[in-house]
């Protein structure tokens, strides 16, 4: 397993011991394939970030912990490495911690082992549950800073959050939906990947809100627990188009867009006017192809770049902000206003 780096360094990377990594460097036995996986995932992220920083001035070692599909955690990951050039003089490590789904236990055992090995700072995307307040609540108290990335736990003890204003989010979706769909007779489909995150409880309560107040007669179908994943979205959406046979367009709040698109199609069904948040790679396919409508997007760079900055700030590397942080900017994308850089 050819690198550059010292032992040390990789075993700081992936949080492991010395002779740990020792042991895998050396194919020795006793150790697991998903440890000697986390080794070689070490050494990856050690020479990607290699290429986009130089190692002078002062060292953070932030842990990026992500519940959310891979097309999603793809991009926090691009977005960070895309903005560790512009912290110099700091220079900001990071380790990443991604799964799609699965008990909350083993995102809790992933905060605690954080706590116990030490930080610089977390960037936090979890639901909203009372485990996952009570980690946060063991971080802070070890002098880590927590930053809530995209959806919030604001009974936790976390720094602060980053991301866009997700009620209003709900309510643009819900103004934009009603001027699509105009005197057309149509029932809305609200999708959620889970209801413990709070970002998508927060755009389904903007969504139905204003879908309440401007149109009343129309009738919203929510499901829920797909985990934004097509392979169990794809039945939840048949399930509804089967029950419901109004359902002409569709509000994704959670992701599973392919699934959803297909679904439709599989049932014989037009999708009117489908509105999704974020330019993932999936998304952005979707989009050029004029399957969606519009996508609600926010600069994901600019949320990752504020987070290393706040925790930067919580560690006295940089003066006290004048104000508290605003939400991020919501961009309304179409088919025809792609931003020039996008996922593929």
């Amino acid at each position: 397993m050819g690198h550059p780096f010292p032992i040390r360094e990789i075993a700081r990377q992936a949080g492991l011991s010395e002779a740990t990594v020792d042991r895998v460097l050396n194919g020795r036995g006793g150790v697991r394939e998903s440890t000697a996986q986390e080794v070689r995932r070490a050494i990856a992220d050690l020479d990607r970030q290699r290429t986009q920083v130089r190692l002078v001035g002062r060292t953070f070692m932030v842990d990026i912990v992500v519940q959310a599909p891979e097309r999603f955690t793809t991009a926090v990951r691009a977005a960070l490495e895309a903005e560790l050039p512009s912290l110099h003089p700091a220079v900001v490590r990071s380790r990443f911690h991604f799964r799609e789904t699965g008990p909350v236990r083993q995102q809790i055992g992933t905060l605690d082992r954080i706590a116990r090995r030490g930080s610089q700072g977390v960037i936090l995307k979890a639901p909203d549950v009372p485990e996952v307040t009570a980690a946060v609540g063991r971080l802070t108290a070890a002098g880590i800073p927590v930053v809530t990335l995209a959806t919030d736990l604001p009974g936790s003890g976390r720094l602060a959050y980053v991301g866009i204003d997700n009620r209003a989010a709900g309510a643009t979706a819900a103004y934009l939906m009603g001027q699509w769909l105009g005197d057309r007779s149509a029932n809305v489909l609200t999708s959620l990947s889970s209801g413990f995150f709070r970002n998508e409880e927060e755009r389904e309560m903007g969504f139905r809100g204003v879908m309440r107040a401007r149109h009343p007669e129309r009738t919203l179908v929510e499901i829920a627990e797909g985990q934004g994943l097509d392979a169990t979205q794809y039945d939840l959406v048949r399930a509804a188009l089967a029950r419901d046979p109004e359902i002409r367009a569709v509000y994704s709040i959670g992701g599973g867009n392919n699934a959803t698109l297909r679904a439709f199609t599989d049932a014989g069904r037009e999708c009117a006017v489908f509105i999704a948040h974020d330019l993932d790679h999936d998304n952005t396919r979707l989009l050029r192809g004029h399957r969606l409508s519009a996508v609600l997007h926010h600069d994901l760079r600019q949320d990752m770049r504020e987070a290393c900055h706040l925790l930067m700030r919580a560690h006295g590397a940089l003066p006290p902000a004048a104000g508290p942080a605003l939400p991020s900017a919501i961009q309304v994308v179409t088919p025809y206003n792609l931003p020039a850089q996008t996922a593929e």
